[in-house]
């Protein structure tokens, strides 16, 4: 039965899929332009979008918060920091995906997504 399972599984474990998603969520804010599949890119998404609106608000709560999504304190830093006050006044839709087309490996459909 399909109910409820709106998580996309992206063809790993639990332990592997999280550590994956913090790492991509890490370099798209770190690096603000990444290159993924489009899959990972559409999974990632929500993740980085949730972290920002975390971030405008530069309190001690905020920062646990966004402590416990990411591996290191680099992002955080940059969250509260530069990402928080430049997004402080938008309410939401801070990423971009764009298509790339096709990989020629594999022919993996590839998406860039990035900082509006």
């Amino acid at each position: 039965m399909r109910h409820r399972s709106n998580t996309k599984i992206l063809d790993r474990k639990t332990a592997p899929r999280r550590a994956l998603l913090k790492s991509l969520a890490e370099s798209v804010i770190l690096y603000e332009k990444i290159q993924t599949t489009e899959a990972k890119a559409k999974t990632v998404r929500p993740l980085v979008e949730k972290a920002i609106s975390v971030g405008k608000e530069p309190t001690l709560t905020a920062r646990r918060k966004l402590m416990t999504m990411f591996h290191t304190e680099a992002p955080v830093k940059k969250i509260l920091e530069e990402l928080g006050p430049r997004y402080k006044t938008r309410a939401g839709g801070y990423t971009r995906i764009i298509k790339l087309g096709h990989r020629k490996n594999d022919a993996a459909d590839m998406a860039q997504i990035e900082l509006v």
